[in-house]
């Protein structure tokens, strides 16, 4: 088990600072959108942002995946009762959308940049692979998930060297402050670096 670091209300696996990461796209093609139990986990906050910017993100969709939010809702409870995004036939996310070469894209951050709404994507998507889970007592945790469809991405950052928390800075100063990211980055150079 990783020891963990703890940063205000924060408690980190060390395993953010010391393994490798960088998405390989082109290997991959997006299959983290695609295979899975149920859609990407979503902040109640993330979910009345969908309701609301919905109509501005459906222009960015597949036929497929309209028809399946306007069945289902926006988000929906998956078995173990947490807030998810919908799937297409209990397959991909009804928000994904494939170019001619069949790679998957977020069609929720295609409508961002366009500048068409203010949602880029969920926080689960853009912080993988660190899930966020509040524990009993109010504090957070912050863990590696280390998921099969992933492995080229911990080999590819492995063989460029760029720790989980650098390859997440932007949205892990986003989810939770530029200090938090800069806590990281001391932590890691005083835990894990040789002097």
């Amino acid at each position: 088990m990783s020891p963990v670091i703890e940063i205000g209300n924060y408690l980190v696996s060390s395993s953010i600072l010391t393994e490798k990461f960088a998405c390989d796209y082109p290997v991959c093609h997006g299959a983290c959108c695609i295979i899975g139990d149920s859609g990407a986990p979503l902040e109640r906050e993330e979910c009345d942002t969908l309701k609301g910017e919905y109509e501005k993100i459906k222009n960015h969709l597949r036929a497929e995946g309209i028809l399946s939010i306007e069945e289902q809702g926006p988000f929906v409870k998956d078995v173990d009762g947490d807030l998810v995004t919908p799937l297409i036939n209990g397959e991909e996310c009804a928000y994904t959308r494939f170019d001619s070469e069949g790679n998957c894209f977020c069609g929720i951050e295609v409508a961002w940049n366009k500048g068409a709404t203010k949602f880029r994507k969920p926080l689960s998507c853009w912080l993988y692979p660190i899930r966020v889970s509040r524990l009993s007592n109010g504090m957070y945790a912050l863990n590696l998930h280390e998921w099969h469809i992933c492995k080229d991405a911990f080999v590819k950052g492995k063989k460029e060297g760029i720790p989980v928390y650098v390859f997440l800075r932007e949205p892990l100063i986003f989810a939770f402050g530029e200090d938090f990211w800069n806590q990281l980055e001391i932590a890691h150079k005083e835990l894990f670096c040789s002097k």
